[in-house]
């Protein structure tokens, strides 16, 4: 694995490009020179295979301490196999770092001279002075405004050796990125015990019945008249080795005749949505679906949360059950992903399978898929079904990432950022094929190389 070091003067921006280069917030970034002392190694994900990045102490003749700093920070540019030397584009150029950039030179290693904070053509004039110094590749950028970043990586790319993907989807392949993030992943947060499950349904289906029933308790009031539960319930229980907290919610009317306090409820029932990890869908098997049930689940799309079809009722059928399912399948097709559960809450019967499903469906809600064997999924669908053309120009996924779970966040790196809608779900597809997703939506985003992803993503299942 190639090792690249970020060398430079205190204050030059050198943890910032560090930052930017690994896709998240690692190294302290300062006003105050020499807040980087040591060296910082992370490991990021390339077009080509993997590099290891150090961020070094600011190199100054200063004091004892710097004096130390200097030291290390030399001894990495000694033994790295890249140099990135940094300076900033604001300054003029000064003797020290001109000596510095020569001592450089002299390794004989692949060196670029890296001017920052030139954030726009205005200031590319600043940038040139630097070109005294000499180097044979440089670069002006911005870090802060993500200026000409991709060129610097498409250059790294460029000195690093080709690791080709392979077709090795066995289980026995299992190799894992825990010790380093890959550098277009943001941090996942380490996956909780306790899980949140939203009861949702439009009026009078069962929901408070099926809480009591899930929980052994009459913590609901159950009630034939519509609209009993305003205000969310919750209950906690304990079920292998996991805290699950359950939340009743209102049962949601259409829109026209919604008054007075269910509105302040629906509200509700929304917030409650938004920080739960799995929703329950309850419907009325004993009746036909309607719009609402619809718009009820649209709120499970809505908020791209775990999900669960309960067919509450099942007892009480005049349907044959395969016209159900299909009913099912036809009506709600955005949910295609969510396992089925028949159960009668008023008996309990079947209901304990419900608490199986959410512990699982939590699982592949929180999943971290290893980043090779994603890569390997993917390039396997690509080069099944080629990706559609833009304006006549190919379209290429260079390499993908999961950068977050609850649900999974998956983020594709490619040339030209354009990714139609019916080969995105065949993209999410294939991945359900070769992982265990069941229950969980899948978020994809395309992007350029040197983009950052954001919270709210245009792509989703």
């Amino acid at each position: 694995m190639k090792k690249i070091a970020i060398i430079g003067k205190p204050n030059v921006g050198k943890s910032s490009l560090f930052n930017r280069i690994l896709g998240f917030r690692d190294a302290i970034i300062s006003d105050i020179a020499g807040t980087t002392r040591d060296v910082k190694r992370r490991v990021f994900r390339t077009y080509k295979g993997e590099a290891e990045l150090w961020d070094t102490g600011g190199i100054e003749d200063r004091d004892e301490l710097f004096d130390r700093v200097k030291e290390k920070s030399l001894k990495a540019a000694s033994e790295a196999d890249i140099l990135l030397f940094v300076c900033d584009g604001k300054n003029v150029p000064t003797d020290e770092e001109k000596r510095l950039f020569f001592q450089l030179q002299k390794l004989n290693k692949p060196l670029a001279l890296i001017v920052n904070k030139i954030d726009n053509e205005k200031e590319n004039e600043a940038g040139w002075q630097f070109l005294e110094f000499g180097a044979k590749t440089s670069f002006l950028i911005s870090v802060s405004h993500n200026r000409n970043i991709s060129k610097l990586l498409d250059w790294i790319d460029g000195y690093l050796d080709e690791e080709p993907m392979v077709y090795d989807l066995s289980e026995s392949d299992d190799e894992s990125l825990e010790e380093f993030l890959d550098r277009e992943e943001k941090k996942i947060e380490e996956v909780s015990k306790d899980i949140k499950v939203a009861i949702i349904g439009r009026v009078n289906v069962g929901k408070s019945s099926l809480l009591n029933a899930l929980t052994g308790s009459s913590r609901s009031i159950v009630s034939p008249v519509a609209g009993t539960t305003i205000d969310p319930v919750d209950e906690t229980i304990e079920f292998g080795g996991r805290n699950i907290t359950f939340v009743d919610t209102a049962g949601i009317r259409k829109r026209s005749k919604i008054v007075g306090i269910e509105k302040w409820a629906l509200d509700r029932s929304e917030k409650v949505l938004d920080a739960a990890d799995i929703a329950i869908l309850v419907l009325d098997a004993s009746s036909d679906f309607t719009e609402q049930d619809e718009r009820v689940a649209g709120f499970i799309d809505k908020y791209k949360t775990g999900a669960i079809i309960v067919l509450n009722k099942w007892d009480m059928i005049t349907r044959e059950p395969a016209e159900i399912m299909q009913d099912i399948k036809d009506e709600f097709k955005f949910l295609d992903f969510a396992p089925i559960i028949t159960v009668s809450a008023l008996s309990g019967k079947r209901v304990h399978k419900i608490l199986d499903k959410i512990v699982e469906v939590y699982e592949n809600y929180s999943q971290k898929i290893p980043t090779k064997k994603l890569n390997n999924v993917i390039k396997y669908a690509s080069e099944k079904h080629k990706l559609p053309g833009d304006h006549g120009r190919i379209v290429r996924i260079k390499f993908a990432t999961q950068y977050a779970t609850k649900p999974p966040k998956i983020s594709l790196v490619m040339n030209i950022p354009s990714l139609h809608f019916s080969y995105k779900r065949y993209l999410i597809n294939t991945l359900r094929e070769h992982f265990n997703l069941e229950g969980t939506p899948i978020i994809i985003n395309a992007r350029k190389r040197g983009e950052r992803d954001e919270e709210e993503e245009g792509g989703q299942d």
